[in-house]
């Protein structure tokens, strides 16, 4: 049995256009949609003799399409939405970059010292347990072998620990903008 596509498209036409319209709520792009599914059936004609369950298929590459254009748009407008139509920046501009900008650098570099000035001020318990768990990244376990106590007491005094450090940079009028920004 040989599938003409003109039949299957005078057969199923109308429910894929209702199945788009359904999703996307807008006549327009579900038309973008349809068009795109049936240039994938005529890509995969080849393949139709197969297929038991015609329209199952031609659902599934319906929801599938759908499901990809909605996933291009919502990277898409990560970068590109809420902005004024008459922008003068290049679009790429507007891309975050994973490269940091020298005034990001020094200001890591800034908390990174205020941090290490107010662990070193810490009493020697809290001290090297924030060391060993982030410095050094031991597990509990480890830490608590090596300091000769429980896990639970390890847990404890780095519990507290945090709470201390957070304690200390936001009474210092330094560190308290950046802990508070």
């Amino acid at each position: 049995m040989t599938i003409n596509l003109d039949n299957l498209y005078d057969e199923y036409g109308r429910y894929i256009y209702h199945l788009c319209l359904k999703l996307t709520r807008n006549k327009e792009e579900a038309e973008d949609i349809m068009q795109d599914v049936w240039v994938k059936v005529v890509r995969y004609e080849d393949k139709l003799e197969g297929i038991d369950h015609i329209k199952g298929w031609l659902t599934t590459i319906c929801m599938n399409t759908f499901r990809d254009r909605y996933r291009k748009n919502v990277r898409h407008s990560a970068h590109v939405m809420n902005q004024p139509p008459t922008l003068d920046v290049p679009l790429l501009d507007l891309v975050p970059s994973k490269t940091l900008t020298p005034g990001e650098i020094v200001e890591k570099n800034d908390i990174q010292s205020l941090v290490q000035q107010k662990i070193s001020e810490l009493d020697a318990i809290y001290r090297n347990t924030i060391e060993y768990f982030y410095v050094y990244q031991y597990s509990l376990n480890e830490i608590a072998d090596l300091m000769k106590v429980s896990i639970g007491t390890v847990k404890s005094r780095l519990f507290r620990a945090r709470n201390y450090l957070k304690e200390m940079l936001l009474e210092d009028n330094v560190t308290n903008e950046y802990v508070t920004a």
